[in-house]
């Protein structure tokens, strides 16, 4: 996946994830999946940075 991109979906996902633990709770089931989600973003951002030092 190309940098931008995933940059793009990482802010995406994070913003999903502040409207909905705004909007319903922090244990509501799709802010938990979405919170997953961003995680394996930013996981794999970290993977793609760290191959570039």
């Amino acid at each position: 996946m190309c940098v931008n991109t995933l940059l793009k979906d990482i802010e995406f996902h994070r913003q999903e994830m502040v409207y909905l633990a705004a909007t319903t709770s922090l244990s509501n089931e799709e802010v938990i999946r979405t919170s997953v989600k961003l995680d394996q973003l930013l996981n794999e951002y970290h993977m793609i940075q760290s191959k570039k030092i």
